[in-house]
């Protein structure tokens, strides 16, 4: 499991780089200090925006050696888990509005041997998280409305982080099974994005969250290290899991 070494993961994302530079710019955020690196899928239907498809997550693969984050804001995702995988993603993580069959296409993401991550979008009721943790190896609650960056953190979306964490501790799920009461198992993994800097961070840290997707606030600095430290120190000092 990614999370073993920490419960804290910064996962800088590579739509708020310049893409005339692609390969520079990963290269930035690996030499940085990052966990994962954060690849948003958009398809211009599920969300009105297009980015990038298979081809460019395959670059992206060539050109660095993180941990690849895939968040596909696309309709019929299912279609496209294969072509993902075979492009390099070592995380796919799906939308609960954009899916179909969210149980079975979960399922299909780990059978091709990456982790699962369902997303859920800010309006969508927290009542429906529960009956899918267990399907899951991460989940994705989203702090702005997807598909464009730069947006402003949701604050309402902390009680979200907050609910989701409780249950996980009632029901001691963890990765592909039962989590157990070691505490140096790692946390089950709760990421948000959107709008995180180190001032949300710390908020979303509080509320339980320990993967943090950030764009604008660290690619607009001219030291990718020191803004990656600085986001990593305040999850840490923050982060809550109970």
């Amino acid at each position: 499991m990614t999370a073993a070494k920490s419960a804290i993961k910064i996962c800088p994302s590579i739509l708020a780089g310049d893409f005339a530079w692609l390969a520079r710019e990963c290269k930035r955020v690996e030499e940085g200090g990052a966990d994962w690196l954060h690849i948003d899928v958009m398809d211009g239907q599920f969300v009105p925006n297009i980015t990038i498809g298979p081809q460019i997550v395959a670059a992206i693969n060539r050109s660095t050696t993180l941990f690849l984050d895939v968040h596909l804001m696309i309709y019929n995702p299912f279609d496209y888990v294969e072509r993902f995988v075979e492009a390099g993603a070592d995380q796919i993580t799906i939308h609960f509005e954009a899916t179909e069959d969210v149980d079975d296409t979960l399922s299909f993401i780990r059978r091709v041997g990456v982790r699962a991550g369902l997303s859920f979008s800010p309006e969508t009721s927290a009542s429906m998280i529960p009956r899918f943790l267990s399907m899951c190896d991460t989940l994705l609650l989203m702090t702005v409305k997807p598909g464009f960056g730069g947006q402003p953190f949701m604050p309402e979306v902390l009680e979200k982080i907050r609910f989701t964490r409780e249950v996980l501790n009632k029901i001691e799920i963890r990765e592909r099974g039962v989590r157990s009461k070691d505490k140096s198992v790692p946390p089950f993994d709760i990421q948000v994005d959107g709008g995180i800097n180190v001032e949300t961070a710390a908020l979303a840290a509080e509320a339980g969250a320990n993967l943090f997707v950030a764009g604008t606030s660290l690619f607009s600095q001219s030291n990718m290290k020191e803004a990656i430290g600085a986001l990593r120190e305040v999850a840490q000092k923050n982060f809550h899991e109970k």
